[in-house]
């Protein structure tokens, strides 16, 4: 299409939160009788899933200790169900697999989920989790385990495909999706602090609306809207000052070089999306050296997708040992595009061994390869769904972005003037006003 001069409504980022407001706000406006998709631009300096939502691992959960992060969770859900063949979404479950001292939490998360209506079954003590997880595995043999939370519902998506998926619905509503074209800054109104235009690399486009679904980008944007660099967080009756608004973590991901049918289950069907933490100390599968003997878990799951049995652990904070050399500017060219180190791929493959007799001494199968990421994540690791600027919409989903579908359907009523229950809990606000989520016991900041 041709370099357009103006759009009612400027969408940055072509990936899930982008697509996919851009896809609602269209039905919306034609349902409201203000128009179509036509009003619609969605920008992206490279392509449709080029960067976070392509590389995801596509993995769908309610798995969260926090009620609105739950909530929130269950309508995404449901719109991943709403039409699973263009989202490429594979409805097999999730199963949260802990500790001891995590059994807390995960008792919590299964008595909120009934209470919303979410299936899922519990089984607590060390002994019948073990019979439960051998009942679909017979070479189960993790340790560490009280507790297992399996959801009936949930599962993962392809990647690239799924986002797709999005682009076509949202295209035949009549939006314009233009990539290769790279924001530069923003236009302001002489008279407020309103955007009027979005400056790129091929011209300025006028507007009247903004939405930004940049994922880990969204630090650059946060800078170019001069927003606050730090923040002030009210917690525990005490003020805490000078905090960092943003911090970057790597995200360590990886593929084992199996056929995904390996991972079948006892009765020749392909399991949930496993996600075990444990306190049991983890040994190597190649030389049998101690990992770590402190709280750590790993997520996996067989994937036609990435062909192989995909997954990862932990991240880490960039800056820690093994991020030295990661660059703290998303918005570079090959941000996304890194190379997982040895460390990882041992302590991951060796953690499968650990739950699976069926690993052992498949470490060597690992395949390097561009997977991982930076997760760009707020304060308190949970997103921010707010207006700034007068006309500035801001979709900050500190790395849980992927699963989050159907934020694009609420942010799209926010944006036409309908304040969402939902998103209320995730205002920038909220740090002020000491209006913070509850923290769990897992060793994964986004849960």
């Amino acid at each position: 299409m041709s370099f357009p001069n103006k759009a009612e409504y400027i969408i940055i980022g072509a990936g899930i939160h982008g697509l996919s407001t851009a896809w609602h706000l269209a039905k919306k406006l034609k349902a409201k009788g203000k128009g179509d998709g036509s009003k619609i631009l969605v920008i992206d300096k490279n392509g449709i899933a080029s960067g976070a939502s392509g590389i995801a691992c596509g993995v769908v959960r309610n798995n969260y200790f926090q009620p609105a992060m739950r909530e929130l969770m269950a309508h995404s859900v449901e719109v991943w169900e709403s039409d699973p063949k263009n989202f490429h979404y594979h409805d097999i479950g999730y199963m949260q697999i802990s500790p001891a001292c995590m059994e807390e939490d995960v008792a919590s998360i299964y008595e909120q989920q009934k209470k919303i209506g979410y299936e899922s079954t519990f089984i607590q003590g060390e002994k019948d989790s073990n019979t439960y997880m051998k009942s679909m595995f017979s070479d189960w043999q993790a340790k560490g385990i009280t507790s297992v939370l399996h959801e009936k519902r949930g599962g993962y998506a392809n990647n690239t495909a799924s986002m797709y998926g999005l682009a076509t619905k949202a295209e035949a509503e009549g939006v314009r999706i233009l990539t290769g074209t790279t924001v530069t800054g923003f236009e302001y109104s002489s008279s407020s602090q309103a955007v009027t235009g979005v400056e790129t690399d091929k011209g300025l486009i006028k507007c009247d609306h903004v939405i930004i679904g940049a994922g880990p980008w969204v630090k650059s944007f946060w800078d170019m809207l001069e927003l606050p660099k730090e923040v002030s967080i009210k917690s525990n009756g005490a003020t805490h000052d000078k905090i960092p608004m943003w911090q970057y973590w790597f995200l360590t991901e990886g593929v084992l070089q199996l056929d995904p049918n390996f991972l079948k289950t006892e009765e020749g069907k392909m399991p949930p999306v496993i996600h075990v933490d444990t306190d049991a100390p983890l040994y190597s599968d190649v030389d049998q050296s101690l990992i770590t003997d402190e709280l750590w878990g790993i997520y996996y799951k067989p994937d036609f997708h990435f062909n192989g049995i995909q997954g990862g652990s932990s991240p880490y904070k960039v800056g820690e040992p093994g991020g030295e050399n990661v660059s703290v500017d998303p918005y570079g060219p090959s941000s996304q595009e890194f190379i997982i180190d040895d460390k990882f791929a041992h302590m991951w493959s060796s953690a499968l061994a650990f739950c699976h007799k069926r690993f052992e001494g498949k470490s060597h199968l690992f395949e390097k390869g561009a997977t991982g990421g930076l997760g760009c994540f707020t304060p308190d690791s949970f997103p921010i769904f707010d207006k700034f600027r007068e006309n500035v919409y801001m979709i900050a989903d500190s790395n849980h972005g992927y699963k989050m579908i159907g934020v694009g359907e609420l942010v799209a009523n926010e944006v036409l003037g309908e304040t969402s229950n939902l998103l209320e809990p995730f205002r920038f606000s909220r740090y002020e006003e000491g209006k913070l989520h509850p923290t769990s016991n897992s060793p994964f900041p986004w849960s």
